[in-house]
């Protein structure tokens, strides 16, 4: 049996559809969809210009998409050094099995070491109990230390308006 060939590539505008589709797949394994506002418009607005907020690897076989990784810098204050944080990793699943999640965070991972990154950060759903046992066993480990706190929506919105000591501005 003949392995098809991946190959690995940077992310370009014209992927947003396929970037987006896969943010679905990811909701949709977790029963998420719901709570997914983004639109392939957000992937070209956000993701591709002058100051793009993210980046992306497409993974191919015989020129399908067979997933993608969309991922950031990150820097740890406290090492004085970069890393990269991972927002999102998909892998369509007829391409599950061929190790093109594992290629897509190495390719990451290599680009941000060449980058002078030290580490790498991703956050998993707490009932994604598959994805949890996929990144230990590449050695991506659960940091017991620390949790995740976040601010979204109106909450966010009012908390950024919100000053209660304008005289310290």
């Amino acid at each position: 049996m003949t392995v098809p060939k991946l190959a690995i590539r940077p992310g370009r505008i014209e992927d947003a559809d396929d970037i987006h589709a896969a943010l679905l797949g990811i909701g949709e394994a977790v029963g998420e969809t719901h709570k997914i506002a983004s639109t392939a418009d957000d992937i070209r607005r956000f993701g591709f210009g002058e100051q793009p907020a993210f980046a992306t690897l497409v993974a191919e076989i015989s020129s399908e998409f067979a997933g993608m990784c969309l991922y950031f810098p990150i820097f740890s204050s406290w090492m004085g050094r970069p890393g990269v944080y991972i927002q999102d990793l998909f892998v369509a699943e007829r391409f599950r099995g061929l190790k093109v999640g594992e290629k897509l965070l190495r390719e990451v991972a290599r680009l941000s070491r060449d980058a002078g990154g030290v580490y790498l950060r991703l956050a998993v759903d707490t009932d994604n109990v598959k994805a949890q046992a996929f990144y230990e066993r590449l050695g991506i480990a659960h940091s017991r230390n620390e949790q995740v706190h976040k601010i979204l929506g109106d909450a966010f919105f009012a908390f950024a308006e919100n000053d209660d000591h304008p005289e310290d501005r």
